[in-house]
């Protein structure tokens, strides 16, 4: 395994494996299997990992577009072979910054409630760069509070405009605190570094901002959005300016980026 990528595995291992004394499998019902095949039809593929030892548990077989290798032969290692060497820094902070999260900053009965989202560049089995949003939901957490099992699901959002970001986001999946955007250069979670509360995206921008950065996200011009709107290209252009001045950013990529994890853009196609 190239360096860079063990540097990520060593960092799992001792934050989770050395935790996790006994191995359990996690049951997989028919019905999960039921709904994992439908619900990876098309771009997305999903997986079961158990972290006692990294093991795929269930790895759905759309994941054959992205590696080639029959599914039921893909480990995890093949999933870290297919990110581009100048991503791989950046995910090992990121990982940093989600263990620290789910280990330190949260009590053992939040663990379960929420899932963490980041997007980063990879080439699939034709050679091609695809933009991944990836997501990571605990299935099974420890007496000691660490998670056990969890669902990862990757998802091609190349279609969106978007690129990969320095930043992980937190989202609560029962209408709790979420924390959008956490910055990872310290490799350590800072409840400061994030965007929450008042800069959540979600909540300062207007529904008709949401329509727009939507069309935004499909390549679209304001001119395009005008006409699918009903107003002016001077209107659209507007809104777009007060968009980036609200979000922060300095062009559409980086407002796309940031919108895709914070729930505002779906990974689907709009």
């Amino acid at each position: 395994m190239d360096k860079d990528l063990k540097k990520i595995s060593d960092h799992w291992k001792e934050i989770y494996s050395s935790r996790i004394k006994k191995y359990r499998p996690f049951e997989i019902s028919r019905e999960f299997k039921r709904y994992a095949s439908i619900f990876s039809l098309g771009n997305p593929y999903l997986y079961i990992v158990n972290l006692h030892d990294f093991e795929l548990e269930y790895i759905s077989d759309s994941v054959e577009q992205f590696v080639d290798m029959p599914a039921h032969e893909v480990e995890l290692e093949d999933l870290l072979k297919t990110v581009l060497p100048e991503e791989i820094g950046n995910i090992r902070q990121k990982s940093k910054v989600i263990s620290d999260f789910y280990t330190s900053f949260l009590e053992k009965e939040e663990v379960l409630g929420y899932k963490n989202m980041f997007s980063y560049r990879m080439k699939n089995t034709e050679g091609n760069i695809r933009t991944m949003l990836y997501q990571a939901i605990p299935l099974t957490v420890l007496e000691n509070g660490m998670p056990e099992h969890v669902l990862c699901i990757q998802t091609d959002v190349s279609h969106l405009k978007v690129s990969s970001t320095n930043a992980v986001s937190f989202i609560n999946m029962e209408g709790g605190k979420s924390y959008f955007n956490v910055e990872v250069d310290s490799g350590k979670f800072d409840e400061k570094a994030c965007e929450g509360g008042k800069n959540d995206l979600g909540q300062l921008f207007t529904e008709r901002e949401k329509q727009i950065v939507i069309k935004l996200s499909r390549g679209l011009n304001a001119e395009q959005i005008a006409a699918e709107l009903h107003l002016s290209p001077h209107t659209i252009k507007t809104h777009r300016k007060n968009i980036l001045q609200k979000s922060g950013c300095a062009n559409t990529t980086e407002l796309v980026a940031k919108c895709l994890t914070n729930g505002i853009i779906s990974p689907s196609l709009n």
